[in-house]
C-alpha cells in the first residue's frame, strides 16, 4: 500500500524522494563475463547464453520473413488498426523534429554551418518476456528510419518455442526494420556492440531492459561505446488536486507500477484527505488487475506527499526529476510552465501517461533515475550526429587570423597559430 507522508525538512524530503535502491555492483562480474565472451566467441556464445537463459537451442537467430507474415496472420484486425494510429503520430511527431542545413556567415568571409547526419549502424533492444513490449519498437524504430539510419539491428528475445512476439516481429515489419534477431538480455547487447558472425556491429544502442541489460549498457558506456541512457526502472509522480476523481490519479499510479517489481510511483497534493481517497482507490483498483502481484510490489516504494500548496508540489517534482511528470489539477497549463526537470509532461485530467507510452506520438525512452535534471528522452536528435563545417576566403582568414594567432599563442600552442600566419604569408597563393 502507498504510506502516506507530510514531511517536516527538507533533509525529511529528500529521503522520501529517494528511489528504490539497486546495486549494479553485484551484477557487474556476471554481466562483464557474458559480454566477454560474445566479444570473444561470437555467435557460440549467443547460442549457449540463448539457451541458458531463455531456454532454447536456436541454429540460426535471424528472423526470416516467413515467420514475420506468419506473425502478421496471428495479430487482430484492432491491434493493426491500433498500432496504424500510434505509427502515425508518432511519424507526424518525430518528422517535424528534422531541422534542416542550418547556415551563417558569422563574419565576412567566414561562413560556419551544422548538418545533422545519420548514424549508419544502430541497435534496438525490445523486452520480451511477459510484457513484449512492442511499442517500444515503434518509438525507437520510427525516428531510426526518419533519421536514415543504414543499418538498424534489432534483437528482442525468443519465447520457448524459439520465435519472437508476434507483436514485436509485425511492428517491425510497418515500421520497415528487416534485421531482426532472436536473442535477448546481455548477450544481445554484446552482440549488438561487439558483432558477431550472424549479428551486425552497430554503433549505438537503444532500448530498455531488465537490470542485467541495463548493468551491460552501463559497462560498454564506460569504455566508450553510445548509448541511449541508461534506462532504470519505470518512474511517474503525480500533482493532483480534488478537481480531478481520485479514481484518475489512482489508474496512473497503477499503470507505472504494474511495469515491474521495483517501478516507483509518487503523488503529491495539497490535500490529506484527497491523497486518502487516492490511496483508498489504489487499494480497490490493484484487485482487478492481472499484474497485481508486480503493481503491489511496486507501491511499497511509492510516496502520497502533502504538499504545503501546488507550486511546492512543483518545486519538489523538479527535485525529485520523474520520468514521467502529470499534472492532474487546477491551472494544470500554467503550472506546466514551471516544469524544470522532467522527462515527458501530461496536462490535465484527460492526459493519463499511457497515452504517451503507445500513441500520442511523443517518445515514450525517457531519462529515469533522477536523469531527466540533465538528459532529455529519445528524439529524431536522438539518432543523427551534429557535425559543423567551416569555410573561409582568403579574406575572411585575414579578419579572423590576427584574433586566432593571439590567442592560440596565449595558450602556449605556437603550432595552431602558425596554420594562420604560415598561410596569410603565403602571398603567391590565391
Amino acid at each position: 500500500m502507498i504510506q502516506l507522508y507530510q514531511p517536516k525538512s527538507d533533509d525529511e524530503l529528500s529521503a522520501l524522494l529517494q528511489r528504490p535502491s539497486a546495486s549494479v555492483a553485484q551484477l557487474e562480474e556476471t554481466v562483464t563475463a557474458v559480454l566477454d565472451e560474445v566479444r570473444r566467441l561470437g555467435d557460440v556464445a549467443v547460442q549457449r547464453y540463448t539457451q541458458q537463459f531463455d531456454g532454447v537451442l536456436l541454429a540460426d537467430f535471424r528472423v526470416t520473413e516467413k515467420e514475420i507474415h506468419e506473425a502478421a496472420e496471428l495479430i487482430s484486425s484492432e491491434l493493426k488498426e491500433s498500432i496504424a494510429l500510434a505509427q502515425s503520430n508518432i511519424e507526424r511527431f518525430h518528422r517535424a523534429q528534422h531541422v534542416g542545413v542550418q547556415q551563417m556567415e558569422t563574419m565576412p568571409g567566414v561562413l560556419c554551418r551544422r548538418k545533422s547526419i545519420p548514424i549508419e549502424h544502430v541497435g534496438l533492444y525490445i523486452p520480451g518476456g511477459t510484457a513484449p513490449l512492442f511499442s517500444t519498437v515503434l518509438m525507437l524504430g520510427i525516428p531510426a528510419v526518419l533519421a536514415g539510419c543504414k543499418n538498424i539491428v534489432l534483437c528482442s528475445p525468443p519465447g520457448k518455442d524459439g520465435r519472437i512476439h508476434p507483436a514485436i516481429l509485425y511492428s517491425a515489419h510497418v515500421v520497415g526494420i528487416t534485421q531482426i534477431f532472436k536473442v535477448g538480455g546481455v548477450q544481445a547487447i554484446g552482440a549488438m556492440a561487439y558483432g558477431t558472425e550472424s549479428i551486425p556491429k552497430t554503433n549505438k544502442i537503444f532500448g530498455p531492459g531488465n537490470a542485467y541489460v541495463t548493468c551491460a549498457k552501463q559497462l560498454l558506456a564506460k569504455n566508450g561505446f553510445a548509448i541511449d541512457m541508461a534506462a532504470g526502472p519505470s518512474e511517474v509522480a503525480v500533482i493532483a488536486d480534488d478537481s480531478v476523481p481520485a479514481a484518475f490519479v489512482a489508474a496512473d499510479l497503477l499503470a507505472q507500477a504494474e511495469h515491474g517489481k521495483d517501478s516507483q510511483v509518487i503523488v503529491f497534493s495539497d490535500s490529506v484527505k484527497y491523497l486518502q481517497q487516492v490511496i483508498d482507490a489504489t487499494q480497490m483498483q490493484l484487485q482487478q488487475l492481472p499484474r497485481k502481484e508486480i503493481a503491489g510490489a511496486a507501491l511499497t516504494f511509492s510516496r502520497a506527499i502533502v504538499t504545503p500548496d501546488l507550486s511546492t508540489a512543483m518545486k519538489w517534482s523538479n527535485q525529485y526529476a520523474p520520468e514521467h511528470l502529470i499534472l492532474a489539477c487546477r491551472n494544470a497549463r500554467e503550472l506546466a510552465e514551471h516544469v524544470v526537470n522532467a522527462g515527458s509532461v501530461f496536462i490535465g485530467p484527460w492526459s493519463p501517461e499511457s497515452v504517451g507510452d503507445y500513441a500520442s506520438g511523443t517518445n515514450h525512452t525517457l531519462p529515469t533515475g533522477g536523469h531527466a535534471n540533465a538528459w532529455s528522452g529519445v528524439s529524431l536528435d536522438s539518432f543523427t550526429k551534429k557535425v559543423t563545417f567551416q569555410e573561409l576566403t582568403r579574406d575572411g582568414l585575414q579578419a579572423i587570423g590576427k584574433a586566432v594567432e593571439v590567442m592560440a599563442e596565449a595558450e602556449g600552442l605556437q603550432a595552431h597559430a602558425n596554420a594562420v600566419t604560415i598561410r596569410l604569408n603565403q602571398s603567391d597563393y590565391v
